[in-house]
């Protein structure tokens, strides 16, 4: 279990805090004993820009727990007034105990975190307002403008308020696996984005960025188990409507055809077994729904540059897998 501690100062943005507060309870509900929420403050009460106040938060730890994720926000003067106590105090415990463990930025908690000196040489973004703020709290950063989040080891800060849901299920999705992030953002009825710069989407996400339940749930089934005897009847009948109109549902809100998606995701099962397995291309491609070796190999070539064979280096191995995340952990890979 990781704990999730939300630091609160006053006046802080609302939107900055439910968003990721909400991704990551969701993410705790799916998978149990997976996340802790705190909140911590240096004062038992915090007040929201707005007027909305928090009471009975916990005060600041003494010390943390492995693995645990401080979470900064913005405030309405974005990274609170730095002559305040209570911002000083704050930034003193920052220096103290967030420097070694992962540290999440949202908006102009960015800001705060650079006025602790914990964005020194690293990579980092804030809310468009405070880029030029950061960039003269911390001459030492490099500051990255019109990204959605920026990642540089354990250190995680995103753009303005919003920015810090798709932050949150950027690091569920490390955590816990893809399709979990994917669930929470279709539960919060948001897109899951990434932007340009962003690494490589996994198969297992592309073409999931709408919000159509007919084919998701073609996709969800497809997704459990790739190696299924999937034809368009079967298909269709999952999603409760003609194969036609099927057809015409994926092309306009998935961007494929139903067995374009059935291929892509036997590909991305065939590219995990490759990379994390010792089996012949024969046997991966009957466990990933291909009818031979060779079956595979074509459709491999519509994603992939390079043959399986270049996939089994070891060290190759170990980053592609991780680029290319894992699937759910209900996946068969028989019919």
């Amino acid at each position: 279990m990781r704990d999730v501690v939300f630091v609160l100062l006053p006046d802080i943005v609302l939107l900055d805090l439910a968003g990721p507060a909400d991704a990551f309870r969701i993410a705790a509900k799916i998978v149990p004993g997976s996340y802790r929420l705190q909140f911590v403050a240096d004062e038992s009460s915090a007040s929201a820009a707005g007027g909305l106040t928090f009471s009975g938060l916990r005060p600041l730890p003494a010390r943390l727990a492995g693995g645990s994720i401080v979470v900064l926000m913005g405030t309405s003067s974005s990274g609170g007034n730095a002559d305040d106590p209570a911002t000083q105090r704050l930034i003193a415990w920052l220096r103290t105990h967030a420097g070694s463990g992962t540290l999440m930025c949202v908006c102009a908690g960015s800001v705060l975190a650079a006025r602790a000196g914990l964005l020194a040489g690293r990579e980092c973004t804030t809310h468009h307002e405070y880029i030029g703020e950061l960039r003269r709290v911390e001459p030492r950063a490099r500051v990255l403008e019109n990204r959605i989040f920026v990642q540089d080891g354990l250190v995680y800060t995103s753009a303005g308020v919003t920015a810090g849901l798709d932050l949150a299920l950027h690091i569920i999705g490390q955590d816990l696996g893809p399709d979990v992030a994917v669930d929470i953002s279709r539960g919060l009825v948001v897109y899951f984005r990434r932007t340009g710069a962003d690494p490589q989407i996994s198969p297992w996400l592309m073409h999931r960025n709408h919000l159509h339940p007919a084919v998701h749930r073609v996709q969800d089934a497809v997704r459990r188990n790739p190696a299924a005897s999937w034809k368009a009847p079967e298909l269709a009948a999952i999603a409760c409507t003609s194969i036609r109109n099927l057809s015409r549902l994926f092309t306009e809100h998935a961007g494929c055809t139903p067995l374009d998606y059935v291929q892509l995701i036997r590909f991305a099962l065939a590219r995990q077994l490759v990379t994390q397995s010792r089996l012949d291309l024969g046997r991966i491609a009957l466990r990933s729904g291909f009818h031979s070796a060779q079956q595979l190999r074509r459709v491999w070539s519509r994603w992939e540059a390079q043959p399986p064979s270049a996939f089994r280096n070891a060290d190759a191995s170990t980053s592609r897998s991780t680029r290319l995340g894992l699937p759910p952990s209900e996946i068969r890979v028989g019919g």
